[in-house]
């Protein structure tokens, strides 16, 4: 399904809930590298937040196509995936509000770590759900 400025509803219900997503992004020798990590959303954008010396920020530093992919914890049979770029980089007190909704979602409080993290935003281009079994 191709996206164009809306997220479908049921990658949009899942980006939402407590999930944990696992992104991807390329190395410099072009081989994908991927990690587990907490995700928000902002209007149409995925958020999420990392250190700005992480090894996938400097790969979407050098390349900014990013794949996501969820799994609905309340029914492992259920599904979404992204793909994208990071348009955006945000830090500062603009960043730490971001990062501090993604935080008060999966933990119910500010963001722990007060230093050395940024918030990325994704414009999806495409985007699917869907359930196995």
């Amino acid at each position: 399904m191709t996206v164009t400025g809306t997220l479908p509803d049921e990658v949009r219900e899942l980006a939402t809930r407590r999930n944990i997503a696992h992104v991807a992004t390329l190395l410099a020798d072009g081989s994908p590298h991927s990690v587990p990590l907490w995700i928000g959303l902002e209007g149409d954008q995925i958020a999420f937040l990392t250190s700005p010396s992480s090894l996938k920020a400097r790969n979407l530093a050098r390349d900014p196509r990013i794949a996501i992919s969820l799994i609905d914890l309340e029914n492992p049979t259920r599904m979404a995936t992204m793909r994208g770029r990071v348009v955006r980089v945000v830090d500062g007190d603009e960043g730490w509000a971001i990062i501090d909704r993604i935080s008060h979602k999966y933990i119910g409080a500010p963001y722990p770590l007060r230093s050395d993290r940024q918030a990325y935003l994704v414009a999806v281009e495409r985007a699917m759900a869907a359930t196995f079994g």
